[in-house]
């Protein structure tokens, strides 16, 4: 039985992607923030929509977007919005950019949207009620063994320029690695595809929504010394299918 705020979070993911798909691969007006990362049109608009739908549905919620701030912060109950998470990825034609939706209750997801509009493909968790890909039940991997593992390493130039024993580290750890971006490892880690995802210099936009999925799905993710994941977490994290692999992952990156 779908709860009443998750019902809202599939429609508001509905209208992202309808959104998004209405710029992918057309010509976008490009800006760039502070730190350099690219906004679109898509992203700004994207936000828009979704926070209208919310703030209809929600009008006593708070609201925390990437592109347009935060508004009734006070709220005990907050939506938090990354209206294209992989802007590179959309402005490049590269279709895994995702749309990610989290619902938090005094700080803590109660539930989390990893959204593909490319692939129509939608995940939703509410940890305690399990995660589901387009309405059908899915659950991460029962791996615990790091070496047996499929790893995939987001951001790694990051990790390489930041952390370079690290990423020495990972480069010589599991059974398969990939580098990637974005909320898409994470997605395939929460349907039982990929074991493990090390992700770097997260917001909590990036990672509030997955961390919800995650646990939905049985899995684990905190940052990388192993606490739990917070609104002022420093956006290093991990997920991971199995606790023992978590824990596995946790020794190589310790520094």
């Amino acid at each position: 039985m779908e709860s009443h705020i998750s019902i809202h979070a599939t429609r508001a993911a509905e209208i992202a992607a309808n959104a998004a798909r209405g710029y992918f691969r057309g010509q976008l007006g490009v800006e760039f923030k502070a730190d350099e990362s690219p906004v679109t049109q898509a992203d700004k608009a994207v936000e828009s929509e979704v926070r209208e739908y919310l703030s209809h549905h929600f009008p006593d919620h708070g609201l925390f977007g990437e592109e347009h701030g935060i508004e009734r912060a006070e709220h005990s109950h907050m939506w938090i919005v990354d209206p294209i998470d992989g802007t590179r990825s959309f402005l490049s034609g590269h279709p895994l950019f995702g749309f990610l939706l989290g619902h938090l209750v005094n700080g803590k997801p109660d539930l989390g949207v990893i959204g593909m509009p490319a692939l129509n493909e939608v995940l939703l968790g509410e940890p305690g009620r399990g995660a589901t890909l387009n309405g059908a039940p899915v659950a991460v991997s029962a791996q615990r063994d790091l070496e047996q593992a499929v790893l995939f390493i987001n951001e790694g130039e990051k990790i390489y320029r930041d952390h370079p024993q690290v990423f020495d580290r990972l480069n010589t750890t599991a059974q398969t690695r990939r580098f990637s971006y974005d909320c898409y490892p994470h997605a395939l880690v929460a349907m039982g595809h990929v074991d493990a995802v090390v992700d770097y210099d997260l917001q909590p936009y990036d990672y509030m929504p997955v961390l919800a999925v995650i646990e939905a799905a049985g899995g684990v993710m905190t940052d990388w010394a192993g606490a739990a994941l917070d609104l002022n977490s420093d956006g290093r994290v991990v997920s991971a299918a199995t606790p023992e692999l978590h824990a596995a992952l946790l020794d190589v990156l310790e520094e």
